[in-house]
């Protein structure tokens, strides 16, 4: 069956000497593994740049169940980022998001919604001039409403505490460890209120930025079994003092 769709790159990974695995999560068919030569010659059709983490692309490839590795027929730079490969913080916010992103999406298969919110928070970024720092908490957030564990904002009361394990917020303590102080759900609480256009109203010490970041990933490996501790972790909390 040929299938023509748009696609963004996760992770790529060396095979033998000119081939490479390729994850990415397309439109059509949710998360797909593709094997690919890849070329260092100007008249190779595969080059290196199309598997940058988070390249949108679109590709054409002629898929066969039962095949883990699936075969490009075709490819193509969807939209070409003007910013995000060339601006230190953006290009550390898209691998960290890319990793993130690997885990989260790991079992999905077509989810549209799923793929255009995290396709148009792409181009926002790479539109964005200035004020973007909250930029990955805001999209983890709101990513979790398409994987089906967004908490109700309905049900927050000043005062309450989040439980992270049973993804709502309660005036009760819950006998687990699991939860978030009071302080910390009420930003938990405004982040889920917050749009790309907005976040720049809550300003965040790097300290308070980084620890909400672990509480969000905390949330992610509740929710997600095998999500792992994030590798890019480490570059992303050395942003934005």
């Amino acid at each position: 069956m040929l299938v023509k769709t748009r696609a963004i790159v996760l992770h790529s990974i060396k095979f033998k000497e000119s081939q490479q695995i390729v994850d990415m999560l397309t439109e059509e068919q949710g998360r797909i593994s593709f094997i690919c030569h890849v070329s260092s010659s100007k008249k190779g059709k595969y080059k290196k740049q199309f598997f940058q983490p988070l390249t949108l692309l679109v590709v054409e490839y002629d898929y066969r169940s039962n095949s883990k590795l699936q075969h490009l027929q075709d490819i193509a730079i969807e939209f070409p980022y003007c910013s995000v490969p060339f601006d230190a913080f953006k290009l550390a916010i898209s691998m960290f998001m890319a990793e993130f992103l690997l885990y989260a999406t790991r079992d999905e298969q077509q989810n549209i919604p799923l793929f255009s919110y995290i396709h148009n928070s792409m181009r926002w970024l790479d539109g964005a001039v200035s004020s973007f720092s909250n930029f990955h908490l805001v999209f983890m957030m709101k990513l979790s409403l398409f994987l089906g564990f967004y908490p109700n904002l309905e049900d927050y009361h000043p005062g309450d505490i989040f439980d992270l394990r049973n993804a709502c917020f309660s005036s009760l303590v819950p006998i687990h460890k699991d939860y978030v102080s009071s302080k910390e759900s009420s930003l938990i609480a405004l982040l889920m209120r917050l749009s790309y256009k907005t976040m720049h109203l809550y300003t965040m010490s790097r300290e308070e930025r980084n620890h909400c970041t672990e509480v969000i990933l905390l949330y992610y490996r509740l929710h997600i079994p095998g999500f792992p501790e994030l590798k890019s972790i480490d570059v992303l909390k050395s942003l934005f003092a």
